[in-house]
């Protein structure tokens, strides 16, 4: 369960913050528990092995100043940075704490930390903007596939004479393995994926009444035989495009009205795709156009997450880092550089945004989250009890964005695409500058 921490910033001066950062008590007592489990590691004690310790007589050895110091010191830095994060700032430097030690672990805590941060940019006039917007067009093959759908439901399945099995056939088999198990009475599609690749060969070709044994590679590698025996053999039998099929499958009398809906779905479906290009489309511009480039702790974060995120998505597929890379042929340096480009447009969206709702005043109350709720498809219920657990502080910050991005969307200008790529095209002196690269923050660097 998540424990949202209240943040509070205050303005020192335009590249100084100070925040004010509440601690909720399961945070603290979490930030203890682990303190004292790393204390007992070092401490020895005549007739307790090294880390059984029991908590009582640790602090009676250590003393609860140096136990909650420790607790503090831990965890205080990724306390500072979630809040950091939650307020979109951009610390350049590391921060100088102010606290008293917690008086209990069952407690809330505050503390405040005062930091160097990148001034937050001033956008520039999106109303001048020129942004790219594509034009609705359906595909008719995407129609036809949704009425070849539509057929496919509909379809008589008959028995097949005088032929052997093919693609689309659906097929009724017993599948033996060398050990004797069977499974009988199989009924699968030939084409649907759901067989082994060289078993499923294996059965086209074969009539019913026909078997073959075919051999196969699992997984781990190895070679198993198994005997596929066709039992039945049966084609679908589609019924003709016409008025019936309308009838049968859908609320409409005519093929006519049927192929008008299913183009008018799928104009809106690729209307709502094109108009979130357009509105990411409108807030890179705007980046662009404001010549913000934040560099910093914060983007070295996104960065991390982002290596890290891709770190877990080839675990999870079994893919090795290194097979990976000589794949996509990149060094590591070039993925961590181009991951670091990603990462620096993320947090740039994010501040220019933060400062066009700072400069249009636009607040987001608590009914507003509720409406988006709903709409998000919520039961009353459920957001009322989001809402009293101070989840509406989660959110606000995101609607908060979106509406600002609503209000670039609406202003800026959209043009043909195709114009948009015409004057990309074309030659300016300007674009045979090098681009400058920006300094990046490192640790103890002082700009």
């Amino acid at each position: 369960m998540a424990f949202p921490m209240a943040t509070q910033v205050e303005q020192l001066a335009e590249d100084k913050v100070r925040l004010t950062v509440d601690v909720p008590a399961h945070d603290v007592h979490h930030a203890v528990e682990h303190a004292a489990n790393d204390l007992a590691q070092s401490v020895r004690i005549p007739g307790f092995r090294q880390g059984k310790v029991p908590r009582p007589l640790l602090m009676q050895r250590i003393g609860k100043e140096r136990l909650y110091a420790e607790a503090v010191e831990s965890h205080i830095g990724g306390w500072f940075w979630n809040a950091a994060t939650r307020a979109r700032l951009n610390p350049v430097a590391q921060p100088e704490f102010e606290y008293d030690l917690p008086a209990s672990e069952s407690d809330d805590w505050t503390f405040s930390a005062t930091v160097e941060v990148q001034p937050k940019p001033e956008p520039a006039d999106w109303t001048t903007l020129e942004v790219p917007k594509h034009e609705a067009e359906v595909p008719q093959d995407a129609i036809d596939a949704e009425l070849e759908m539509l057929q496919k439901i509909a379809a008589e399945i008959v028995p097949v004479e005088g032929r052997p099995a093919q693609h689309g056939d659906t097929v009724v088999v017993d599948l033996i393995a060398e050990d004797g198990s069977a499974q009988r009475d199989y009924v699968v599609e030939l084409g649907s994926e759901r067989l082994v690749e060289e078993i499923e060969n294996g059965i086209r070709g074969l009539s019913a009444g026909e078997d073959r044994e075919i051999a196969y590679e699992l997984a781990d590698g190895s070679r198993r035989n198994a005997t596929v025996a066709v039992k039945e053999l049966k084609e679908r039998v589609l019924p003709p495009l016409d008025d019936d099929l309308a009838k049968a499958a859908s609320e409409f009398d005519t093929l006519d009205d049927l192929r008008t809906d299913i183009q008018d779905r799928l104009r809106a479906q690729i209307d709502d795709e094109l108009e979130g290009v357009f509105r990411a489309a409108a807030v890179d511009e705007l980046v662009r156009a404001t010549e913000f480039t934040p560099a910093g702790p914060l983007v070295e974060l996104r960065t991390r997450e982002l290596l890290n995120g891709l770190a877990r998505s080839l675990q999870e597929r079994g893919i090795d880092a290194n097979s990976y890379l000589q794949l996509t042929g990149q060094s590591p340096e070039a993925l961590e550089q181009r991951l670091r480009g990603e990462a620096t447009m993320s947090v740039a969206r994010e501040l220019v945004l933060e400062a066009v709702a700072d400069k249009l005043g636009i607040e987001v109350t608590d009914d507003e989250i509720r409406d988006e709720l709903r709409t998000a498809g919520e039961t009353d219920e459920d957001i009322e009890e989001f809402v009293a657990q101070g989840g509406a502080d989660r959110v606000r910050d995101d609607i908060r964005l979106k509406k600002a991005l609503d209000r670039i969307a609406a202003e800026v200008k959209p043009i043909a695409a195709e114009l948009h790529e015409a004057r990309e095209a074309i030659w300016t002196p300007e674009k045979e500058q090098p681009a400058e690269t920006p300094k990046l923050w490192t640790p103890g660097s002082k700009e």
